[in-house]
């Protein structure tokens, strides 16, 4: 009969040639790994996102002054004048009612206008003017109802709109 190899207490040998080839090979690999992913790393970041484009800058001496051939200077060149646009006067009248001019309320029997909060006889009443009130006129005209509206500021400050057909052209107070 044969003996068993475990039955004589006879191992096997352990395969030492195979364990270190097998390690020297992971250990191997693994450095190849770090050197790849150092090398990865070490990339500079304009070689990954692309070339980017070269800037040249070019210094240049500022103009000399010239003269022409006689050898006198040039003429000086003349500075541009403001001229001012004249403000209208506001002690005379306009023709009409105008924006940025008096007005005065008239045509209302002594009752006055009714200043509203917008161009619209459906909009809030503020107050009534009384007739011969000056105001200043701030926008307009603008038409609502059946009416020509202008912006107005009365002498205390408050504004409104008030029908064409009550304003009248006034010279400043």
């Amino acid at each position: 009969m044969k003996e068993d190899a475990s039955e004589r207490g006879d191992r096997e040998p352990v395969p030492w040639k195979w364990l270190g080839m097998g390690l020297v090979l992971a250990v191997l690999g693994c450095i190849a790994v770090l050197f790849l992913l150092r090398a990865f790393l070490a990339l500079p970041s304009e070689q990954t996102a692309g070339p980017r484009p070269a800037t040249i800058v070019v210094l240049t001496a500022p103009p000399s002054p010239t003269t022409d051939p006689t050898g006198s200077a040039l003429p000086p060149t003349s500075i541009p004048t403001f001229t001012p646009i004249p403000t209208p006067d506001a002690a005379i009248a306009p023709p009409q009612v105008t924006i940025g001019f008096y007005a005065a309320v008239a045509n209302t029997d002594g009752l006055g206008v009714t200043v509203r909060g917008g161009p619209s006889t459906r909009n809030v009443a503020l107050l009534v003017a009384e007739e011969g009130a000056l105001v200043m006129v701030l926008g307009g005209p603008e038409a609502g109802d059946g009416f020509e509206w202008w912006q107005i500021q009365l002498a205390d400050g408050t504004e409104g709109w008030a029908a064409a057909n009550f304003l009248e052209p006034a010279a400043a107070p």
